[in-house]
């Protein structure tokens, strides 16, 4: 495959331990080979014999290139909305309520179970489509609003699909301990026996990238939740948790226990929890849309994150009860805005530390070897990519080598 050479732009390469911040270079040459990244650095430096093997060379207009963005937790694949419920809730309505008359989670379950294949992939299309548009190039579709097998499958089977048909990168997650489906209402662990008949089968099948489970008073316990790790285990995948986001139940200090790839929410996260993680490599997702959605108070304890030199991404958790945002850059300017990170925080938040919660160590970063998934944007600074709400500088994106 022909060689091909850009110049004429500046490169955050986001490589951990550059001497400058983003790993920024401002007059940069870019050689890809194929679908990887073959040189990056300062244009003078570029080796003239490199140089007469690029056939192909290309102007990057003076843009910004970053590695593709990476969504590392949605809910992006359901069916229906839950816009009443929004509408509900500002008018007084309590969680409580909304639950009891058949709303909440098991609304969504309803309208996944109801759909076709062809309509739940219709609708899920455009959510993906959006955050293609803002320069993602790899994102984790979770199910867990089918709760039964053949919807579980469903949901993967079309997060599948939407992974073939797009110039996206789409590792699924299984999330079958999300919520007790109605029909097991009062038999949450016969449910979790469900739960453990479903993840064979549907990993079989070649479906599960990944597990994940919602260890909190109202999802599972930490005893159900380690009864769905050690299955995860025994087949070979690894586990992620929706841990300490309305309470501190100890699902951290479990799920670094079993080698977590992230720890995501964690706004009630304790300091035995931190350091758990931080040795075990586990990666701290935050998800600053459901915090703004559900008008939390209680931040994720960044200060304690950073003492313990946990790595922290930033995520949508795209899904229609808290958090049905399709803008990761929006998510950008929230992790600043909200949580108090920092912009090159934010941008390491949703390329090398978002690769590590998916267990990815081929893209995140520009370098020698990566894959060529990459984003020119019209802007001076990667600061400018947090900074102005609403905005979507995206130019074009590179996907596998190949300009999209």
């Amino acid at each position: 495959m022909t060689m091909e050479l850009w110049t004429n732009c500046a490169v955050a390469t986001m490589q951990a331990g550059s001497e400058r911040p983003y790993g920024l270079v401002d007059d940069a040459a870019l050689v890809l080979d194929g679908e990887r990244v073959l040189w990056v650095g300062e244009r003078q430096a570029l080796p003239a014999e490199l140089r007469s093997r690029c056939l192909q060379q290309q102007d990057g207009g003076g843009a910004l290139i970053t590695p593709g963005l990476i969504d590392c937790h949605t809910h992006l694949v359901y069916a229906g909305d839950r816009a009443r419920e929004f509408e509900l809730r500002l008018n007084g309505a309590s969680y409580e309520e909304i639950a009891r008359s058949g709303g909440g989670i098991a609304s969504t379950v309803r309208d996944t179970r109801a759909a076709s294949p062809e309509a739940l992939q219709a609708q899920s299309l455009v959510r993906l489509q959006a955050l293609m548009a803002q320069g993602v190039t790899t994102v984790e579709i979770k199910s867990g609003y089918g709760l039964a097998l053949e919807s579980e499958r469903q949901m993967l089977q079309v997060a599948r699909a939407l992974g073939r048909e797009l110039p996206v990168s789409v590792c699924t997650t299984f999330l079958g301990a999300h919520a007790v489906p109605p029909e097991f209402a009062g038999r949450s662990d016969d449910y979790v026996d469900a739960v453990l008949a479903m993840l064979a089968q549907l990993h079989a099948e070649g479906l599960v990238d990944a597990v994940d489970a919602f260890c909190e008073g109202i999802g599972f316990s930490p005893a159900q939740t380690r009864r769905v790790f050690a299955a995860a285990q025994a087949l070979g995948l690894p586990v992620k948790l929706h841990a300490e986001q309305l309470s501190d139940s100890g699902g951290a200090a479990l799920a670094a226990g079993f080698g977590a790839l992230s720890c995501d929410h964690l706004e009630w996260l304790s300091e035995e929890g931190a350091a758990a993680m931080a040795a075990a490599g586990t990666v701290a997702v935050l998800l600053p849309g459901a915090f703004y959605f559900l008008r939390e108070t209680r931040l994720p304890p960044l200060a304690l994150l950073r003492q313990h030199g946990v790595p922290m991404a930033i995520a949508t958790d795209c899904n229609p009860g808290s958090s049905p945002c399709s803008s990761l850059l929006l998510m950008l300017n929230m992790a600043c805005t909200l949580f108090r990170m920092t912009p090159e925080e934010a941008l390491a938040g949703v390329t090398r530390h978002a690769a590590g919660a998916l267990g990815l160590t081929d893209r995140g970063v520009i370098a020698p070897g990566m894959r060529a998934d990459l984003v020119l944007w019209s802007v001076r600074h990667p600061a400018e990519l947090s900074y102005a709400i609403g905005a979507n500088p995206h130019r074009q994106t590179i996907f596998a080598g190949e300009l999209q």
